[in-house]
């Protein structure tokens, strides 16, 4: 299983658009993608429900896991996305 730790770059945190756009890039992925705060249980990576219960904030840390086929570079292109303001572009 392939793990990565990210910190939310996004404004508004993991909330509304940067959530969506998350959620349709780990959905496009195929795999089963989870996303977690550091020592809270894991959710679905592909429910935006899930997500935006987690609660992710600006400047907190995330971590991301998936496994298959594809798991290191799919979480490398989460991770780039989150590293990024999405509610400012």
């Amino acid at each position: 299983m392939a793990t990565r730790t990210v910190t939310i770059a996004s404004s508004v945190g993991l909330h509304a658009r940067p959530a969506a756009l998350f959620v349709e890039a780990a959905s496009s992925s195929g795999l089963d993608v989870e996303i977690a705060k550091p020592g809270e249980d894991p959710v679905d990576a592909t429910s935006i429900l899930g997500v935006m219960a987690l609660g992710a904030k600006y400047g907190e840390e995330v971590v991301l896991t998936a496994e298959g086929d594809g798991a290191d570079e799919t979480l490398d292109s989460l991770v780039e996305l989150l590293s990024r303001d999405l509610d400012a572009e």
